[in-house]
């Protein structure tokens, strides 16, 4: 550990002084009253700074050293709680120096505790999401096998209708996993991304068509907001986009109303940019949700009925596949007017064949 000592002569220097002052004058009532202050007054002068100078001296030493083994204390003790940026400091005297690091190593302890404390909530939540998403679908095919168990197995209708039931709980299982999967990696900076250039607006009509019988079913309408005659080019991994578009739409179409409207835009936002809306006139989200939705399993229906599928990690996904590619994502929403949810990716020149065919 650095050592280096602030070291403030203040005190010893007032000591000095009033003992000093109280030792001369004693000495000097002394001489005068027998009369030998005329003979002795240039001893007088030097025993004067003498004084002073022995008090100073032992007075700053015995001070400094006293203060300097508890302070030092304080900071190895310290030191146990932290041992990288509090340790590696000078130790210092200066009491006014010691108090503000003391303040600020305090300060800093309690935002790291609740920080772990909110961590610690956010686990406890987080698992119980997990195991209420796992345990639907894995009680879903346990019932339906016991069942077939049971006798069920000798109707051959119903065999197989329970057969295919269980076959949905187990694709929804593998569903559930596979976005864990996918979001363990985002998060711990694990995914390769394939960069390319591709027409985005080419790529949000191939999704249109991929989803037009789901929104069809609730008469949802999948539409750019307008006419797109030339392509827009942009760099990113054309997968992870594709699956973060889709995921958007998917969860537009979920909660939007019914014979409601979906809108995509694409825009132009600095020169290098572009930025992609997904706007819907649905149910909306409550503010109080606003800041919580990109979370694993979050859900805006807080009533557990989970009326709507899904793994819950769309939105988790998406955001973190968005900042995979360096970008940002935005929401606004209000309640019975609808959500859009946008996003940025980077502008890309059109490629080679593209210009020549264009000239």
């Amino acid at each position: 550990m650095a050592i280096k000592l602030r070291k403030s002569y203040r005190f010893a220097l007032r000591s000095s002084v009033y003992i000093s002052l109280v030792i001369c004058f004693g000495v000097l009532v002394f001489l005068y009253y027998e009369d030998l202050l005329k003979e002795y007054w240039p001893w007088y002068l030097v025993f004067i700074v003498l004084t002073f100078t022995m008090s100073f001296v032992v007075l700053q030493i015995r001070v400094e050293n006293f203060i300097y083994r508890r302070i030092k204390q304080i900071y190895d003790d310290v030191s146990l709680l932290e041992s990288s940026s509090f340790a590696s400091r000078p130790i210092t005297t200066d009491m006014k120096t010691l108090t503000e690091e003391i303040e600020k190593f305090a300060k800093d302890k309690k935002v790291e505790i609740d920080t772990l404390k909110i961590r610690e909530e956010y686990r406890k939540e987080f698992l119980g999401n997990v195991s209420h998403e796992l345990k639907t679908p894995l009680f879903t095919v346990q019932g339906y096998i016991h069942t077939l168990l049971d006798g069920a197995m000798e109707d051959k209708k119903v065999r197989k209708k329970y057969l295919q039931r269980a076959a949905k709980g187990v694709e929804r299982l593998i569903y559930i996993i596979k976005d864990l999967d996918l979001i363990t990696k985002l998060e711990i900076g694990d995914l390769h991304l394939e960069w390319e250039d591709f027409d985005i607006i080419e790529l949000i009509q191939n999704i249109f068509d991929l989803l037009e019988m789901k929104a069809a079913k609730k008469g949802i309408s999948l539409v750019f907001d307008t006419r797109y005659t030339s392509p827009v080019y942009v760099h990113a991994d054309k997968e992870k986009i594709q699956q973060v578009i889709t995921n958007l739409l998917v969860n537009s179409i979920k909660y939007g109303h019914q014979d409601g409207t979906t809108e995509v835009s694409v825009e132009n936002l600095i020169k290098n940019k572009v930025i992609v809306r997904v706007t819907d006139n649905g149910e909306g989200i409550e503010p109080q949700f606003l800041t919580r939705i990109f979370e694993r399993f979050f859900r805006v229906d807080q009533s557990g009925s989970r009326k709507e599928g899904g793994s819950g990690l769309g939105l988790a996904i998406v955001k973190h596949i968005i900042e995979a590619h360096n970008e940002k994502i935005y929401v606004e929403s209000v309640v019975d007017v609808g959500s859009e949810f946008s996003f940025t990716l980077e502008r890309a020149s059109a490629p080679k064949k593209e210009e020549t065919a264009k000239a």
